[in-house]
């Protein structure tokens, strides 16, 4: 498991660390406001652990730029503030759990660990007004339904889950296609291509990026 943690204190940041990474997750550490956002928007984490109080830009603006751009990873909140409205207020900005410090690290284990089994089990994607419905198969971008051929689906699925991320040829050959044919082919084209025309012609903002040279990426602009 891949996790964001955003932590400017260097002792907490150390301690939630460790206990993540000798438990086999991969870390990646920010250490104020802007660079956790730019790390968060840019990289795709099984989870992400936001202190609320972090130079720059604070915890809770990070969650709602986040909420705002599709990004629907979820969120632990790290904070010191401990009444019931603080409990709130970090809920209500788009956190999915809200943890006090100080805090024992098996109670936060246990609570990034029920976050990802939640996060697996939805039954719904999410990139800015696009949504795809798991259960009904069906796919809709800004309420309007999307009609998509099963690869199409398939493809769509595989960006939305790695949103943000830039994806190769190879990759969505293996991971698509589950084919290990010469990365070269045009397929991913053809069908990228027609993917691109359903769920971007007549909308303002286009979601489906070609990364020249890479590959293709599925985000919010």
């Amino acid at each position: 498991m891949r996790v964001l943690v955003v932590e400017d204190d260097t002792e907490t940041a150390a301690y939630v660390t460790k206990g993540l990474t000798e438990r086999g997750h991969v870390v990646d550490l920010a250490t104020d406001g802007y660079q956790g956002l730019d790390r968060a928007q840019r990289g795709t984490f099984d989870a992400m652990i936001i202190d609320r109080m972090l130079p720059q830009l604070d915890g809770l603006s990070i969650i709602v730029t986040l909420r705002s751009a599709g990004i629907n990873t979820p969120v632990l909140v790290l904070s010191a503030l401990s009444d019931v409205d603080d409990r709130v207020q970090g809920l209500s900005a788009g956190g999915d759990d809200y943890l006090v410090k100080p805090f024992a690290l098996s109670e936060l284990l246990a609570r990034v660990s029920a976050l990802t089994r939640r996060g697996t089990s939805a039954s719904r994607l999410n990139v800015a007004d696009l949504e795809m419905d798991l259960l009904s198969r069906t796919v809709t971008r800004a309420g309007r339904p999307l009609d998509l051929l099963p690869r199409e689906f398939r493809l769509l699925e595989y960006l939305m889950r790695h949103a943000g991320e830039v994806l190769t040829r190879t990759m969505l050959l293996e991971k698509v296609w589950d084919s290990h044919v010469d990365p070269q082919t045009n397929v991913i084209d053809v069908h990228v291509g027609r993917l691109r025309q359903k769920i971007d012609r007549g909308f303002a903002a286009p979601l489906l990026h070609t990364v020249r040279g890479a590959g293709y990426c599925l985000r919010a602009t």
